[in-house]
């Protein structure tokens, strides 16, 4: 696994377009029209940015999956995040889906808990390359990297046919959510030396 600086910027962003472009929930937040894929594109750039600078991008060491760990409670107020929420606006939510959008965060916020946490807020395999083990390898070198920070990993999915890959590498469903789909809060606990 490989902690990635802004130089794998774009190589990042085009893996994660890849995976997330049938995704329910980022569907849900960008605005359906003849630019959906630019603004999905526009949602992975703002959700790399955000975790350069109040998390950690990982790659795996072929370049074909990436994961981007946000750590919330190292997340503070500043201008350089303020102008990254505002550019999400304009490139991939649109003026249309601002409420829809902040009411399903706040939604989100009131479930997840407020401790200490690695929140995997994307982890996905760049199309050509899935189901052939890159991801699993990935997610389980980020379980490794979180309980070497002590920390507990939390994420959601829309996607209920990964529950069960979840499931294998110690995840379970604390919660879930109806929002037009169901959003499944999962989190794994940290492993005891």
């Amino acid at each position: 696994m490989l902690k990635v600086n802004s130089a794998k910027r774009e190589l990042a962003i085009e893996i994660l377009t890849s995976a997330f472009t049938d995704n329910k929930s980022v569907n849900y937040i960008v605005r359906q029209d003849n630019r959906r894929l630019l603004r999905i594109k526009a949602l992975m750039a703002y959700s790399f940015d955000m975790c350069m600078e109040f998390g950690e991008v990982f790659l795996n060491e072929n370049g074909e999956a990436c994961a981007l760990i946000l750590y919330p409670h190292l997340k503070k107020f500043s201008f350089y995040a303020l102008l990254l929420d505002i550019e999400l606006i304009f490139k991939a939510i649109t003026i249309w889906g601002i409420a829809k959008t902040l009411k399903r965060e706040s939604k989100i916020k009131a479930i997840q808990p407020k401790e200490p946490m690695a929140y995997l807020w994307f982890i996905g395999v760049n199309r050509m390359f899935q189901h052939a083990g890159a991801g699993s390898n990935l997610l389980k070198e980020v379980i490794e990297y979180a309980n070497q920070k002590d920390l507990p990993v939390y994420l959601e999915t829309s996607t209920t046919e990964n529950l069960a890959w979840y499931s294998r590498f110690g995840f379970h469903i604390y919660s879930e959510l109806e929002l037009g789909y169901k959003l499944f809060f999962l989190t794994r606990h940290l492993e005891k030396q």
